[in-house]
């Protein structure tokens, strides 16, 4: 009964009966609005509150979310979102308010975006940010653009971004984007930057450096200073990936690194749902001499009251409509007042620690991708398992009937068979060494009988799909 379609379970004379009359007839209607947009019977189910109560909630328990299930995903921090941030979003005072009142309707707003910024700009050591950027990918972009017209403006030939071969795929995609060739710099066996290749390939016609710091192997780049003096040598910038940030929370600045933009997931470090579980924002700092770039507008504070500043010497322009994805910067702020300073270095050593700890009981089942310390997440190659019949993806997928959702696997792209973890600082001991003890057996399976993992997931309503055929050849359909 559970497996059928909304349609299927539909008997005519069934009504929930909350529906009041409109008020309006047919022929009001139709003057009103036209007669070809005025439809007299709509193909919608039939059914009573109960029935339509039973069926939504039986489909989103087929679902994986943070809320439900441990949600390791590596490199794209998928953390808790506390529900705190969620009721205070949803005030009134936020939800009500619309981007073209006039600011003195609007003060708590910005005082709010102000303020975000001044915490931002503690935690990073950048001087100015901007909020429309509704993504990372978007901040990247954003990003770029202020870089290019900073070399533009300044008569700088510039030709080239340079990225890591264990850069995030939106890296290259950006530097495109914005009309540069991307050129890729290899790693070094534990998985940093080679610096004797990049030295290889910087020269004046470096525009910059996409980086992500901790890397995507989940180290730590010890030699980012070094990198920073290369490129600022050239006449390029760095930018950073703020993907990875929640490692360095409290710990570090990206300014003490030599970063001149960088681009923070408030949607992922700063703890809001994201994807399908609502929008982004990717804030996007800059060094002072950047800020003259930055998107218009961005907000003031004068003699007591906050006011939008349109007015930037070297603005890129909009890079969306109004002022950014405001009640995702209501989270993000409740979420860094509850912490405060010390709220916030725990965070990073906690998800620090919990990766850690994961590496130390996994490490003799599952080939490391590096010999040196982790950060926020680990790196696993499955190369081993591989072997014996099962694939990373099988891993992945029988995870699933223990309840757990399959971490980021296949990338980065230069570890083998690569799974990559990233628990964050928000999952209990208890969860971890559930995790832990789920990939003990699943080990164990592999050497005895490796085809039940090859077959894997078995407790799931739908078992493993035709990937392949559903990504080529989708069916959108709409039957009832």
């Amino acid at each position: 009964m559970n497996n059928k379609l909304i349609f299927e379970k539909s008997s005519p004379g069934r009504k929930t009966g909350y529906f009041p009359d409109s008020g309006i007839s047919l022929a009001q209607a139709q003057e009103l609005l036209g007669k070809d947009y005025v439809r007299r019977d709509l193909p919608l189910p039939s059914l009573g509150e109960l029935e339509v109560v039973r069926h939504y909630t039986n489909l989103s328990r087929m679902n994986f979310s943070v809320d439900s299930n441990f949600y390791p995903l590596g490199s794209c921090t998928m953390k808790y979102n506390p529900k705190i941030n969620e009721a205070l979003s949803s005030l009134e005072g936020f939800t009500n308010i619309h981007p073209y009142q006039n600011e003195d309707g609007v003060q708590g707003a910005l005082e709010i975006i102000y303020n975000l910024e001044e915490m931002l700009r503690e935690i990073t050591g950048m001087r100015r940010f901007s909020f429309q950027a509704s993504s990372g990918a978007q901040g990247e972009f954003t990003g770029m653009l202020m870089i290019k017209k900073y070399h533009e403006t300044s008569g700088n030939k510039k030709t080239k971004v340079i990225v890591p071969d264990s850069s995030h795929g939106t890296n290259p995609a950006t530097a495109s984007m914005c009309g540069y060739e991307t050129v890729v710099v290899k790693s070094t066996r534990d998985g940093l930057i080679d610096l004797d290749e990049l030295k290889k390939v910087v020269d004046g016609h470096t525009a910059g450096i996409m980086l992500t710091n901790p890397n995507t192997i989940g180290l730590f780049e010890e030699n980012i200073l070094e990198v920073g003096r290369l490129i600022h040598e050239q006449g390029g910038l760095l930018y950073y990936d703020g993907a990875n940030f929640n490692a360095l929370l409290g710990v570090t600045k990206t300014s003490l690194m030599g970063f001149d933009v960088v681009h923070l997931n408030l949607h992922k470090t700063f703890s809001t749902p994201h994807g399908c579980g609502g929008p982004g924002a990717g804030a996007v700092g800059v060094t002072e001499k950047l800020v003259d770039f930055l998107p218009a507008p961005v907000v003031e504070k004068k003699d007591g009251t906050f006011y939008l500043n349109h007015k930037i010497k070297n603005s890129i322009g909009r890079v969306r409509g109004f002022y950014g994805n405001f009640t995702v910067l209501v989270r993000a702020y409740a979420y860094l007042l509850r912490l405060g300073r010390e709220g916030i270095l725990r965070v990073s050593q906690n998800a620090v620690l919990n990766a850690s700890y994961i590496r130390e009981k996994l490490k003799d089942y599952y080939e490391l991708a590096s010999t040196l310390p982790c950060m926020h997440e680990v790196v696993f190659s499955c190369e081993k398992q591989a072997q014996k019949g099962a694939r990373v993806m099988d891993i992945a997928k029988r995870l699933i009937d223990y309840g757990i959702h399959p971490p980021t696997i296949y990338f980065p792209l230069i570890v083998k068979e690569a799974l990559m973890v990233e628990p964050t600082e928000t999952e209990s001991k208890a969860t971890i060494d559930y995790f832990i003890e789920a990939m003990l057996e699943i080990n164990k399976e592999i050497d005895a009988n490796p085809d039940s993992v090859r077959n894997a997931p078995h407790s799931t309503c739908i078992k493993r799909p035709d990937e392949v055929k559903a990504a080529r050849q989708p069916d959108l359909r709409y039957r009832y």
